[in-house]
């Protein structure tokens, strides 16, 4: 009996020794995601602060994130350039490192801030089977970058109520508390993603930012997607970038901000600034609900058998093949609607223009990749 106990005992104590290995393993790829990504801006860059220096709350918290100002000779137009508003929309995050790791300027200034919600990079969503992270090989090695979150983290802002009043007054579902993209125009003492949102206002404010883009990605069987999402402001310019597109053989649709629709950027930049506002949407398949396994290279690739079905089907919103929706071209998408939208300012308004150079190509980028424009890793 007592030589059974003693082997049912060792048997716990390994069960136990394995348990707490995989508890330790499981954890520190965990923590990982609290490494920050490594960015090499371009000889072009004028100036790096942060989102603290237009909103002081926002100090060494997890909120606080990099904002990168090019700065022209000459006075001209202001545009702020968002990537990162959601981190699982890889896209609008790495268009804007691709500008900040090769552009300069000219005339007037451009901010850029990749990572909008720095705290969503710090973890990834429940239940989803997500990767961590993703590369991307450059003449100089591979980089890779963390894929985070819709939103913030949880452990940085608790707990979620019932039901969520943004600050703009809709009534919404209580994680949507931790959506960025729902909390404009923020709060200066509310929730950390009501502060951050309040902290982006502000910049725009201070800075008079002439044109304010936030890049997104979309499910394909979501309506909304390849879009240009406009304030009524900026529908001019809206409807100039698309015919510019149009003729580039690139299909955008035109999506009028429904001014029901509370504490959405398009929504509350436009109606609480003078900035006009805009927000872009590529098709993200690994983003969607009708995708098989979830893995870097859907990420990366996008190709999943799953969504060639539900074409064929007449399901989704836009083509689809075998070939896939990958990365580069949704970022080559948006490098050409900011371009576009860029052109039309200059158009539209002489003395608000933005000159850019080393703008890298959209149509390389789809051709030859985003690696080819990212700086090799140090």
């Amino acid at each position: 009996m007592k030589k059974k106990i003693k082997k049912h005992h060792l048997i716990a104590l390994c069960l136990l020794c394995l348990t707490g290995a995989l508890c330790w393993l499981t954890g520190v790829q965990f923590l990982s995601m609290r490494k920050t990504d490594t960015f090499y801006p371009s000889p072009g860059l004028s100036a790096q602060t942060k989102l603290s220096d237009y909103f002081s709350q926002l100090a060494d918290s997890p909120g606080d994130t990099a904002v990168y100002c090019f700065k022209g000779e000459e006075e001209g137009g202001n545009l702020l350039i968002l990537g990162g508003t959601h981190p699982n929309e890889p896209a609008g995050f790495i268009t804007a490192v691709l500008l900040l790791e090769n552009i300069t300027v000219s005339r007037g200034k451009i901010f850029i801030i990749p990572q909008a919600n720095l705290s969503g990079f710090t973890h990834d969503d429940p239940f989803e089977g997500n990767p961590q992270k993703f590369s991307l090989e450059t003449p100089g090695g591979r980089r890779w970058f963390r894929f985070g979150s819709r939103l913030t983290n949880p452990t940085h802002q608790w707990p979620d109520p019932t039901l969520f009043t943004n600050a703009a007054g809709q009534a919404l579902s209580g994680t949507e508390v931790r959506n960025l993209n729902r909390s404009y125009p923020g709060k200066e003492k509310g929730h950390l993603t009501e502060q951050i949102a309040f902290g982006i206002m502000e910049l725009i404010k201070k800075e008079e930012i002439d044109l304010s883009l936030d890049l997104h990605e979309a499910a394909p069987e979501y309506p909304v997607v390849n879009a240009i999402v406009f304030h009524e402001n900026s529908a001019e310019l809206a409807a100039i970038a698309s015919m510019e597109l149009q003729m580039e053989d690139i299909d955008i649709r035109m999506e009028a901000s429904p001014p029901s629709l509370r504490g959405l950027s398009h929504r509350e930049w436009g109606d609480h600034t003078s900035s006009m506002a805009i927000l872009l949407e590529t098709a993200n398949v690994s983003h969607g609900r009708l995708k098989g396994k979830p893995s870097e290279a859907l990420i990366v690739e996008g190709k999943d058998p799953n969504y060639v079905k539900a074409s064929k089907l007449g399901m989704l919103f836009v083509p689809y093949s075998e070939d896939g929706i990958p990365l580069k071209e949704r970022v080559a998408r948006h490098l050409a609607a900011v371009n576009a939208l860029v052109s039309g300012l200059r158009e539209l308004n002489p003395d608000h223009a933005i000159h850019i150079g080393n703008f890298p190509p959209a149509q390389t980028v789809n051709k030859r990749g985003i690696g080819l424009y990212l700086h090799p890793p140090k």
